[in-house]
């Protein structure tokens, strides 16, 4: 599904290059669920960011399946994107101005779902996430756990064949961080590739394959 071949990402100026990924050769194959790990500042979130086509890279190839993202313009890395990748930020990315049903509705709407469709999908996720009666609130009037909820529920929604998830349980509390994590798992065992970042060695144990960054490098693969 993904390929990567010497991935480099810094920040220059005109002395000095900050390194912030460094030669990352990785493979992530269809049905997979890998963790990623590392201290601060390794590049995790980094590289999360320019597998789900969020952040540019400095240098190296990315293959998407057989689509060349090096190589597409930003418009098409975008539909790809879209298309198929469903993505869970730390910070969780609601739209302020938009209350939880019309957010949930965001991404149907770039993938041109018809209305009759999107109400069944977001009527599914508002029951399956237990918040319709949040459905009318802007994200503003949300816990930190129920934003984050709700940001899932969003990535979810479009049935992603690759979930892209950065600490998708750090403002939960153990019980909806552990139902969170059994969802991953579950939607994993019906064949989406799940990709999660994590400090959490709990939550690392979640995944089949873990990675571990230091410094902008791949330290060492543990199967």
């Amino acid at each position: 599904m993904i390929r990567l071949k010497g991935i480099e990402k810094y920040y220059a100026n005109k002395f000095v290059k900050t390194w912030v990924l460094r030669n990352i050769d990785l493979e992530i194959r269809e049905g997979e669920f890998v963790t990623i790990m590392g201290p601060s500042g390794a590049g995790k979130s980094t590289l999360l960011h320019i597998m789900g086509m969020l952040d540019d890279f400095s240098g190296g190839e990315y293959y998407f399946y057989d689509s060349p993202v090096h190589k597409l313009k930003e418009r098409d890395r975008t539909k790809l994107h879209q298309q198929h990748i469903g993505f869970v930020f730390q910070q969780y990315h609601l739209i302020d101005e938009l209350t939880v049903y019309e957010n949930l509705e965001t991404p149907l709407l770039y993938k041109k779902v018809k209305g009759s469709e999107r109400k069944s999908l977001i009527a599914d996720m508002l029951d399956r996430f237990n918040i319709v009666a949040k459905k009318d609130l802007f994200p503003n009037q949300l816990s930190g756990g129920q934003q984050q909820l709700v940001a899932v529920a969003r990535a979810l929604i479009i049935h992603p064949r690759l979930i892209l998830a950065d600490e998708p349980t750090g403002n939960l509390n153990s019980e909806q961080g552990f139902e969170i994590m059994e969802l991953l798992k579950k939607l994993n065992d019906e064949g989406t590739t799940v990709v999660q970042v994590t400090h959490d060695e709990k939550k690392a144990e979640y995944g089949k394959r873990t990675i571990r960054l230091l410094d902008g490098w791949i330290e060492k693969v543990k199967s």
